[in-house]
């Protein structure tokens, strides 16, 4: 490429850079100056500062391969896409500690973003990259072995929660120390100078040492700052709208809310999808999974003992004990398809299919027929595929070694 040619595509990745950094940034000084716009503008402002800013953390992950290990960067990149998620879900929490009707709200947000992300998320990335160059498998390696044995490890503790019916202080110091060895195992992992293709992501990547990191760290908590002022009026903008036509407020919590705050998540793996990196995309809505299901489940019960000022468990009735034992379910299902390092179309269709079809069926008995369809599902898979069981095992050897 010649000198002409690389200041144009230079010139080019800067325009992204600061459209996207514009698209944020209209938002966050709005919420500065306490402007309240009227409808559409309610949901659609915040939403074009997620989108904008989903844009950033795309490139500033890509570009922090070159400094930190890429299990690590895409950690950063899950944590702070889930912040929209986490500020809505422990609101909800907080507040369930001094009006318990609030309990189902902060189970109705977590179950269906955990939903989401594996029956829409993860086949979105393989879609999206089957649609844009016709590949039908996506496989990930033995570097994974962190984020699948400790998605094994939180969905098999997961299942205790339906049959005791609370969440509890015990179950954060458990799902949170789950998440800090999952982090402290990720740092462990070697740095290996990734291949950047053109655009902002290799712009970033190419500044000096000292400015690079100073740039990916500034795209970062602007990216956190952004999404974390415009998630709530998003979810809150589409929960006005939604009241309009009459629907459930415990389903427009479930999935209206998380669909807003799962979107820069979804967003930045289908970029990644789309840029022919769809094992990268696959695995930050992994880590993302790995994140939602540790931290924020454990974040709960804390925020609503430190908000009740006492130690009792958040109770939950048979409706939420429901949810969250389809959710673990799912998880259960989606990480035995995960295990052999392989995700087809099949395998993606499957997850789809099923994670569409409950959607029709409110009702408790057809809900729980899907939970143990899933179960069975991944059991079945087990058993007649010895190789799933072994790279089981390997994998969790491997997270120990």
């Amino acid at each position: 490429m010649g000198r002409t040619e690389r200041a144009s595509s230079a010139a080019r990745s800067l325009f992204f850079i600061l459209l996207a950094a514009a698209a944020s940034l209209q938002w966050v000084l709005q919420r500065c100056v306490g402007f309240h716009p009227p409808q559409p503008w309610t949901a659609f402002l915040p939403g074009l500062s997620i989108f904008g800013a989903a844009f950033l953390l795309t490139w500033a992950a890509e570009a922090a391969e070159m400094d930190i290990p890429q299990n690590i960067s895409i950690a950063i990149l899950a944590l702070i896409a889930v912040l929209p998620e986490y500020a809505v879900d422990i609101y909800f929490a907080w507040e369930a500690g001094k009006n318990p009707a609030y309990t189902s709200y902060a189970t109705a947000n977590m179950t269906g973003a955990n939903r989401l992300l594996i029956g829409f998320g993860w086949p979105a990335v393989l879609l999206a990259c089957w649609w844009s160059r016709g590949i039908r498998d996506i496989h990930l390696s033995e570097n994974n072995a962190v984020e699948l044995s400790t998605l094994l490890l939180a969905t098999l503790y997961a299942f205790v929660l339906p049959f005791k019916a609370t969440l509890s202080i015990v179950d954060t110091a458990i799902f949170l120390s789950l998440f800090a060895f999952y982090t402290y195992l990720s740092s462990k992992a070697q740095v290996k100078e990734p291949e950047l293709e053109e655009g902002p992501a290799k712009l970033i990547a190419h500044l000096p040492k000292n400015p690079r990191r100073f740039t990916i760290g500034g795209i970062f908590l602007f990216s956190a700052l952004a999404i974390g002022l415009s998630a709530e009026p998003f979810a809150e903008g589409l929960l006005e709208a939604g009241k309009h036509w009459g629907i459930e407020e415990f389903l427009l919590v479930q999935w209206l809310a998380p669909l807003a705050s799962e979107a820069p998540e979804f967003i930045v793996a289908i970029l990644f999808s789309l840029k022919g990196k769809p094992e990268i995309g696959l695995r930050a809505l992994v880590s993302s999974k790995v994140n939602q299901w540790t931290l924020l489940i454990g974040m709960l019960p804390a925020a609503f003992a430190l908000s009740s000022r006492s130690l009792m468990p958040m109770h939950l009735d048979a409706r939420q004990v429901e949810e969250i034992f389809l959710t673990s379910a799912q998880s259960f299902f989606g990480l035995v398809v995960l295990m052999n390092l392989s995700f087809s179309f099949a395998e993606a269709i499957s997850l789809l299919i099923l994670f569409s079809a409950q959607l029709f069926f409110p009702q408790a008995s057809v809900r729980y027929i899907f939970a143990v369809a899933y179960i069975l599902l991944g059991i079945g898979m087990l058993v007649k595929q010895r190789g799933r069981r072994g790279q089981m095992w390997r994998l969790v050897r491997r997270m120990l070694q």
